[in-house]
């Protein structure tokens, strides 16, 4: 099954210094019919303007992500890491009992970093912050490994989830195929550039739900794409 989702059909917000594209419910937009995705729980795309950002608050029993893709994204946490990322860069936070931070885009450009949440196995795990600089060019035509729950070394990211991420840019006019499995799905996001998957256009910032089925991305343009592989929700 495959489902198509437009960025224009997502929850939308704009406080000027920070312009979002919401995946799931999030803050003010809410739908009842659109909570999560599996563990998936969060995936908003944010812009921050030069000089802001969010100040410092709170996360527990949460799992998550931040991949940037422009600008530079500086991170801080109550647990003494301040560590800045730039585009392709990954970091990971486990929340578990509870941590303090702030992101914030302290450059002269604009920022834009995908902000994805995922549920953990077991609530109470003990914090933990750590990042991964990434070379772009393991990422061209291929399905580079990120983030794992398994164990598998091929990850570099461990996290508390069932899950495996993976992030690719395809060059135009070439194809990438994914396989999800039996029992599991899959959430692709189109980071930048048009995709044709399974006779379905994408364009930038929309998304696609996969479950159980195989699919191939055929860049119309260059295109840079996530993909969000778990256990297929009950």
């Amino acid at each position: 099954m495959l489902k198509h989702i437009r960025a224009g059909n997502m929850g939308h917000s704009n406080l000027h210094w920070l312009d979002s594209y919401h995946h799931f419910s999030f803050s003010d937009y809410y739908n009842p019919n659109n909570i999560q995705f599996g563990v998936l729980r969060v995936v908003n795309d944010d812009l921050v303007g030069p000089g802001t950002g969010f100040d410092t608050h709170p996360h527990s029993n949460m799992e998550i992500l931040s991949y940037v893709v422009d600008g530079e994204l500086t991170h801080a946490d109550n647990m003494g890491n301040r560590r800045s990322l730039k585009r392709g860069q990954v970091q990971y936070m486990s929340a578990g009992t509870g941590v303090l931070h702030s992101e914030h885009n302290y450059g002269h450009e604009v920022l834009r970093f995908l902000q994805i949440w995922i549920f953990p196995d077991w609530e109470g795990y003990t914090p933990q912050y750590g990042d991964q600089p990434f070379r772009w060019e393991d990422r061209i035509g291929r399905w580079m490994p990120i983030a794992s729950g398994d164990g598998n070394p091929d990850f570099p990211i461990q996290i508390h989830a069932d899950v495996r991420v993976y992030a690719a840019m395809v060059p135009r006019g070439e194809s990438l195929p994914f396989e999800v499995a039996a029992g599991r799905q899959a959430y692709l996001v189109d980071i930048e550039g048009a995709a044709e998957i399974n006779g379905a256009l994408l364009e930038p910032r929309d998304a696609m739900e996969i479950v159980e089925e195989s699919i191939t991305l055929r860049a119309e343009d260059t295109v840079h794409a996530l993909i969000i592989e778990m256990e297929k929700s009950v």
